[in-house]
């Protein structure tokens, strides 16, 4: 990985670079940044390569299941004796990484309204679904404000209210009940053990493989 793949790899990632380091390595993430513009603008290859260096130390403190992390794992510096990234690139990322994060509270909102859009069977359009003795176990029930309780489609055999017996399984996993917004993430986001959304990959991959992935998950945590 070259330094201007490096500082690339910042810039489309700089939100969660933010949230993802303390106010320390973010200080010296800020101060290595701009010694390596220093020495990139007087075009001395060296003096980046200990810059990128450092650089990569520093954002060894992120998880390691981090986008940044992930790709950085076994990748060395592979910048020759006259490499040099671009001024653009450098002033671009020292530009982002100094833009304040977001609010934390607005990302949780967002997040739950993305949720709340998936399509869903609500308890006033199938009142089987109401809590009560009678009603399936092991769903992922949301709180809509405006709309009350919706159960995502996903859940269900198709054109009715059947739990699918996998879903109910790693819903268990994921202690839905306890945390019913976690568990409709998992599900209705991109994964990349899985290669894609695992709402979406239902019968399509074999349920031990989605349950797997789940597992993996629950013992990361």
């Amino acid at each position: 990985m070259t330094s201007e793949e490096l500082l690339r790899l910042l810039e489309n990632h700089w939100t969660t670079v933010i949230t993802g380091l303390d106010d320390d390595d973010l200080d010296l993430l800020s101060r290595t940044l701009r010694e390596m513009k220093e020495e990139t603008a007087a075009g001395n290859p060296p003096g980046v390569a200990r810059a990128v260096r450092r650089l990569r130390r520093t954002l060894s403190a992120l998880p390691p299941d981090h986008p940044v992390s992930e790709a950085l794992g076994g990748h060395r510096y592979a910048g020759g004796p006259r490499e040099l990234p671009s001024l653009a690139t450098m002033d671009a990322v020292l530009q982002v990484l100094g833009t304040p994060p977001p609010d934390p509270a607005e990302l949780l909102r967002a997040a739950r309204r993305r949720l709340l859009a998936a399509p869903a069977l609500t308890e006033d359009e199938h009142p089987e679904l109401r809590g009560g003795p009678d009603a399936p176990a092991g769903l992922i029930r949301l709180r809509d404000p405006e709309r009350g309780i919706r159960c995502p489609g996903f859940q269900f055999r198709a054109g009715t209210v059947e739990p699918l017996p996998v879903v109910r399984r790693i819903n268990e996993l994921l202690r839905a009940d306890q945390d019913p917004w976690g568990a409709a993430d998992w599900w209705l986001g991109g994964n990349r053990w899985l290669g894609g959304v695992p709402a979406d990959l239902l019968g399509v991959l074999p349920d031990e493989q989605l349950e797997r992935a789940a597992a993996e998950l629950v013992r990361a945590l």
